[in-house]
């Protein structure tokens, strides 16, 4: 597979994980339609056993998701701002603390977009509390195996 090819595939992986933090778009499903194009054309058997896992990850996330209570972003006062900052946190997280990290990187994007809002700590934290029962719980969900997916493939493409 050529360099353009993975660079293509890892920009739709990118708008994918970008799309779970905006409403209305199918972020997981693009993750997982980037992964299904790099398996039919790489073909190896650890190219299908990462498509495989994240088909059944992904599956599971949605049941997760489903069980969770229904995301209500009005009156919460959850901005774009916000939401930059928590898939910021999350990211870095990920880098800095290799998976885990990215659950405290999104909840404390969360909390610092509060904090520079609000300018308390109690305020702040009160603020994160709502915004996490109200909808970031099943973001988190779906961007936590987003990245699990996009980490195999990168893991996979580079030391594979």
């Amino acid at each position: 597979m050529g360099v353009w090819q993975l660079l293509l595939i890892a920009t739709v992986m990118l708008i994918g994980l970008f799309g779970v933090l905006t409403p209305g778009v199918p972020g997981t499903w693009l993750v997982w339609a980037a992964m299904l194009w790099w398996s039919l054309h790489e073909r190896t058997d650890l190219a299908w056993l990462l498509l495989a896992s994240a088909t059944g990850l992904l599956l599971l996330t949605q049941v997760v998701v489903w069980q969770l209570p229904p995301r209500r972003f009005r009156g919460v006062g959850i901005t774009r701002r916000m939401v930059a900052y928590a898939g910021a946190g999350a990211l870095l997280g990920f880098v800095l603390i290799p998976v885990l990290g990215s659950i405290p990187g999104f909840i404390g994007g969360i909390y610092l977009s509060e904090r520079l809002r609000l300018g308390g700590h109690g305020q702040a934290g009160a603020a994160t509390r709502a915004v996490m029962r109200a909808a970031g719980t099943s973001v988190l969900v779906e961007l936590f195996a987003c990245l699990l997916i996009v980490g195999a493939w990168a893991g996979a493409v580079i030391w594979g």
